[in-house]
């Protein structure tokens, strides 16, 4: 940033400077030209009809006048040129009434205009008019001033950006070794947010809300790996000792329980696929489809242990993709049929610009305090819901994912029975 302000500014201010250091001479000399030159326009009207007294009387600012006649002798002068020899040799010619002329002596140099009238009382005279030119306009210093200050100014300027875009990244530098510090084993540390409620604070801020999503993510994901692991060595524990006492005894029983064994541990590699598959976001395809129509297909399928009641609203359209939302569908329904009493009651509902699916059952309800923990993985409940009923934990949680995935949700309503709500937008 230092190097950038520094040469884009160094141009800007170094071309300046060489260009007022060229052009400003020429300038001031037309200036002082101009004032010359009508300063010797007047004097020539001043003597058309009566000779100065004395010597010449400033015109504005230009003190250095003569009259001059044809013989180069001065008639008159002003007070600064008194018993001086003509200003200059140069006069008009070829039938031009007006000469200039610059005379040096050293450094010291002057502009001069000269105009010429054939008819005053002194007889055909040029009257000159003399302008000192500043010292500046001839010094060498005057290109030395410009460039030296130009070259304090970039200096200054290079000072004062490297120090205050240093101020500005100071506290993203302490961020980034705040973040460097960080890793997936230790994800508790926080960065220190700046109090000087700029972008940079927003900057930290957002930096602390991504470590805590992250930090949150990683210990789902441990908790998840931990729970996994317990879930998929129960049925394969089972299962090798079932091997086991089947190779000596070969009883039916002992194979059906094998068997059970592997189904419920395909169901687990299952789910955990499907779980994978909702955690990358992969895109799926996606239709416009009579919710109710899908929960009368699906019921029809599924054979249920207890008694299955449908209220369902016609013409209740979502959209999103069927096969995963019958997914939803037939995990609440299991879920239902596995912890209900006598009953299971499906309604299919629109509200307003969202579809609601409701699926009751009398079973024996879900605590307020546990409502959010059912949503987890492998999460169950009292030995009510254990791993003798079935399941894989995974249910539930895979339902929510799939319902917010199509940007709608699923809880647990409130009421004495068990009541899990999807809610979908309508299409």
């Amino acid at each position: 940033m230092t190097i950038t302000t520094v040469v884009a500014f160094g141009l800007v201010i170094l071309g300046g400077a060489a260009t007022i250091s060229v052009t400003y001479p020429a300038r001031v000399r037309a200036q002082l030209t101009d004032q010359a030159a009508a300063a010797s326009r007047h004097l020539t009207t001043m003597i058309d009809n009566q000779r100065f007294p004395g010597q010449i009387p400033p015109q504005g600012d230009v003190r250095l006048l003569q009259i001059v006649d044809d013989q180069g002798r001065v008639l008159v002068s002003s007070r600064r040129l008194e018993g001086r020899p003509p200003l200059t040799r140069a006069r008009p010619t070829g039938g031009d009434s007006r000469v200039d002329d610059r005379v040096c002596a050293g450094s010291h140099c002057m502009v001069i205009v000269g105009t010429s009238n054939r008819a005053t009382v002194y007889g055909p005279v040029v009257a000159y008019a003399a302008m000192e030119e500043p010292f500046m306009v001839n010094s060498p210093l005057l290109p030395a001033l410009l460039f030296g200050s130009s070259a304090l100014l970039l200096a200054l300027m290079g000072w004062g950006t490297w120090y205050g875009v240093g101020r500005v990244l100071a506290p993203v530098e302490r961020i980034r070794q705040a973040l460097e510090r960080f890793s997936a084993e230790d994800l508790s540390g926080r960065v220190e947010v700046p109090s000087t409620g700029d972008e940079v604070a927003e900057l930290a801020a957002t930096a602390n809300e991504t470590l805590n999503r992250l930090e949150n993510a990683v210990e789902r994901q441990r908790r998840f790996v931990s729970d996994a692991s317990h879930e998929l060595r129960t049925p394969i524990s089972g299962l090798m000792v079932r091997l086991e006492a089947g190779m000596e005894e070969r009883t039916e029983a002992d194979w059906r329980a094998a068997l059970d064994d592997v189904q419920r541990l395909a169901d687990i590699v299952q789910d955990l696929l499907l779980m994978a598959r909702l955690d990358a976001g992969a895109p799926v395809s996606q239709e416009r489809f009579d919710l109710g129509r899908m929960v009368k297909d699906e019921s029809g399928r599924r054979p249920c242990r207890l008694s299955l009641t449908l209220d369902v609203e016609p013409g209740v359209y979502v959209q999103g993709n069927r096969l995963r939302l019958a997914r939803l569908f037939t995990n609440l329904l299991s879920n239902a049929d596995r912890y209900g009493d006598s009953m299971v009651r499906v309604v299919v509902r629109g509200h307003g610009d969202e579809a609601v699916l409701e699926v009751v059952d009398d079973g024996p309800g879900i605590p307020p305090e546990m409502r959010e923990r059912v949503f987890e993985r492998f999460t169950r409940l009292d030995r009510t819901r254990s791993r003798d009923a079935g399941g894989t934990g995974l249910g539930l949680p895979i339902a929510r994912d799939i319902a917010r995935d199509h940007g709608g949700d699923l809880s647990v309503g409130d009421g004495p029975q068990t009541r899990l709500v999807l809610r979908l937008p309508r299409a």
